[in-house]
């Protein structure tokens, strides 16, 4: 039967269920009717209009150009949404049609969707042998088959199909078919992304050796799997290959290897990139520098991150104020007070303004090495200009009274923290209260303990020593 007899033979039954009027017109006129009809049924309609159609009609209004795409794709959805209801399975011919006229239309995210619904339960509805096949014989379509090949590779990709991925690449790099370097970087991220990183060597090798004008972002996001992976060393070789191949890193590719080297206090390697980085003339950023100065300040080289910091001004890259609080603060936890504040008059030197946050980090690096007259009139200086000292600091400087025997002073900083509305450590409390009891303070012991019971504490772990005491 011809494909005119089929179509009028379903429009006939058509007009029967539907009794909707059908005017024997140009060969265009009973396809666009016809489409109308299906792509307007309701479900009441569904199941007496759909068991007419045949595999023939869906491909002829499938092809035919005076239809528009929008109607092809709601008639294929409808269709694919009740298959139980038509007298005929889908053919690979129907999907590989209509994706290559959403391709067309540049509707690429309809196309993208059809080349989905080729996947059941994780598997191809067809072999890719016979879309190939359909493909080579569809000579109308023979310019979509890069764009479908590409477009199969991402769907495989999206679902964790890396093997059949991997084979619809080999069979376009074989036989010529135009390979999209887009299509393969997204390949790429997902196969990384799924810690299948020996395929993804594999996979970016064969990008490069086919002649792919490979990304520095494909770079890049082999070398992040392999710096993931603990391998510096040869995600170091990666780059140094790809600069051979053509393949220039950028800052983003080397702030990758700069990251894991200073968490991992690789600092041999570290040397080694930023040769390289300097070699190929690529220059540090804000990132770059934030990476180094952290990884020198945890592995105890503050000397080399004040350096950066340095840099840093020279080059006139923003450095922000906790930056140099980290320089200052490690200097104080290391007992180094001086080169603390050598560090402060170099920021004052820059005309960078210190915050809050700088002198409390000083304050509290004063009571650490026990010089407490001198933090207690840093911390009033401070007070007095109307700069808020956290319970932090104050718990520090109480610490350090208390060390020295210095009660007094601890008890007039637990008084001022209390108009503050501060709640000291509780073992603060515990050392000043046990203080003023073996001075025969009970009177100021029982005071404090009143606040404290105030504050939630649990008093019973006090009581023992005012109750000792009398």
């Amino acid at each position: 039967m011809s494909i005119q007899k089929t179509i009028l033979q379903d429009l006939k039954t058509l007009k029967k269920l539907t009794k909707f009027p059908i005017t024997k017109t140009k060969n265009k006129t009973p396809y666009r009717k016809l489409t109308n009809i299906l792509t307007s049924i309701t479900p009441t309609t569904t199941t007496s209009i759909l068991p007419s159609l045949t595999s023939n009609t869906i491909k002829s209004i499938l092809t035919n150009p005076n239809i528009k795409t929008k109607k092809c794709l709601s008639l294929f959805n409808t269709i694919s949404q009740n298959q139980s209801l038509i007298p005929f399975k889908l053919e690979i011919d129907h999907f590989v049609t209509l994706i290559c006229r959403s391709i067309k239309s540049r509707k690429f995210e309809d196309a993208e969707k059809i080349a989905t619904l080729l996947l059941i339960d994780g598997k191809f509805r067809y072999p890719f042998e016979e879309i190939v096949c359909f493909l080579r014989n569809e000579c109308f379509y023979r310019r979509f088959v890069p764009k479908m090949m590409n477009l199969i590779m991402k769907v495989y990709a999206d679902n964790g199909m890396f093997s059949e991925g991997f084979e619809v690449f080999e069979y376009m790099r074989k036989n010529g078919v135009e390979i999209d370097e887009k299509s393969c970087t997204v390949f790429l991220v997902e196969v990384v992304r799924s810690e299948e990183l020996g395929l993804g060597l594999v996979f970016y090798d064969k990008m490069v050796e086919c002649g792919i004008d490979v990304s520095v972002y494909s770079l890049t996001v082999v070398v992040d799997g392999l710096c993931k992976n603990g391998e510096v060393k040869r995600g170091m070789e990666l780059v140094e290959e790809g600069v051979v191949k053509g393949v220039r890193p950028n800052v983003i590719t080397f702030n990758t290897l700069i990251d894991v080297c200073c968490k991992r206090w690789k600092f041999d390697e570290l040397e080694e990139i930023l040769a390289l980085m300097e070699k190929e003339g690529v220059e540090l950023d804000l990132k770059s520098y934030k990476f180094l100065i952290d990884g020198f300040l945890s592995s105890g080289k503050v000397e080399d991150a004040e350096r950066l910091v340095m840099e840093m001004c020279d080059k006139e890259v923003t450095v922000e104020i906790y930056m140099w609080n980290l320089i200052i603060v490690k200097y104080c936890k290391l007992g180094r007070m001086e080169s603390a504040f050598e560090v402060f008059d170099k920021m004052i030197e820059r005309n960078v303004v210190p915050n809050a946050e700088t002198f409390r980090i000083l304050v509290s690096g004063i009571c650490g090495i026990g010089e407490m007259e001198a933090a207690k009139e840093l911390a009033d200086k401070l007070q007095r200009k109307d700069i808020e000292l956290g319970h932090d600091v104050f718990d520090d400087l109480i610490d350090g009274c208390c060390k020295k025997g210095n009660f007094n002073d601890a008890v007039e900083l637990l008084s001022t923290m209390e108009k503050k509305g501060l709640f000291g450590d509780v073992r603060l409390y515990n050392m000043v209260i046990t203080g003023l009891c073996e001075l025969d303070r009970v009177e100021e012991a029982t005071r404090l303990l009143s606040f404290v019971v105030k504050c939630g504490a649990n008093p019973d772990y006090f009581i023992k020593f005012i109750n000792d005491s009398k």
